[in-house]
């Protein structure tokens, strides 16, 4: 990772902590919130954290700037607050106007950070989900340093995600369940059980065996395979054909990627 979190969200956890115990309001939480995004993740607080950020009707409690552009949006709750997904609303509108593509919910224990695309509709899918309530784990220092203002500067953020978009069941479906892949699989089973395998009834072991959820998130099963080419006439006028185009690229899902 570009930084280490953990020094300084050790020292700002117990008050933190207390906010909760204390059922602290949202405005009071927010004021720490915003001393954390300055002395934590390394925002400028006279020009790079904006309270109360607007754009055509829609507001957000708390948008981070780097270089001018705003690149997070920062919902708060109160610091008692159980966070659901709905509570990302408000800034998903604000983030759907603007085109921006994170949301951070939080109520400084608890912290989801949301990725947004909006092809057909604004769909938001968790990045990551970190709680704070049993301290510092070093995993949840590595996640929450992708929101520190160098990381995402640097591009961390975005490899991050495109790396769970690359792992998710999703993603690793599609592979799967191509031509290719399959035709792989049948000739390591035929290796060692000297048995030939259909490839449909072998694309279908291998779907059952995957959890119920991984198998919504795939979709309905089906095998990807080449697109041939057609016919086309040879330089000698006799007809050939052209070899197999490859496969077609797929677009990354946009569906949880959580594995």
């Amino acid at each position: 990772m570009t930084v280490d979190v953990r020094k300084p969200l050790k020292k700002y956890l117990p008050h933190l902590l207390k906010a909760q115990e204390d059922n602290l309001n949202e405005a009071d939480t927010v004021q720490r919130l915003i001393k954390l995004l300055e002395e934590v993740f390394g925002y400028d607080p006279m020009g790079e954290i904006s309270r109360e950020a607007a754009i055509k009707d829609k507001f957000v409690d708390v948008a981070l700037k780097i270089e001018g552009t705003t690149r997070l949006l920062v919902e708060a709750k109160s610091a008692a607050t159980v966070l659901r997904d709905r509570h990302i609303e408000q800034a998903q509108s604000y983030a759907a106007n603007a085109n921006i593509r994170w949301v951070l919910l939080t109520n400084g224990i608890a912290w989801n950070l949301y990725h947004l695309t909006f092809e057909e509709g604004i769909e938001a899918s968790i990045a990551f989900s970190v709680d704070l309530k049993d301290g510092v784990t070093d995993k949840a220092a590595d996640l929450l340093c992708l929101i520190h203002r160098q990381s995402i500067k640097k591009g961390d953020l975005d490899e991050y995600w495109s790396h769970r978009v690359a792992l998710s069941p999703a993603s690793i479906g599609r592979a799967l369940f191509t031509e290719e892949c399959l035709k792989f699989i049948r000739r390591e089973i035929r290796k060692r059980e000297d048995l030939l395998i259909d490839e449909e009834d072998l694309a279908t072991a291998i779907h059952e065996m995957l959890s119920t959820e991984a198998r919504e998130r795939i979709g309905p099963l089906k095998i990807r395979r080449k697109r041939k080419s057609k016919p086309t006439p040879t330089a000698g006028g006799t007809v050939g054909e052209t070899p197999d185009a490859p496969a077609p690229e797929v677009e990354p899902p946009k569906d949880d990627p959580a594995a």
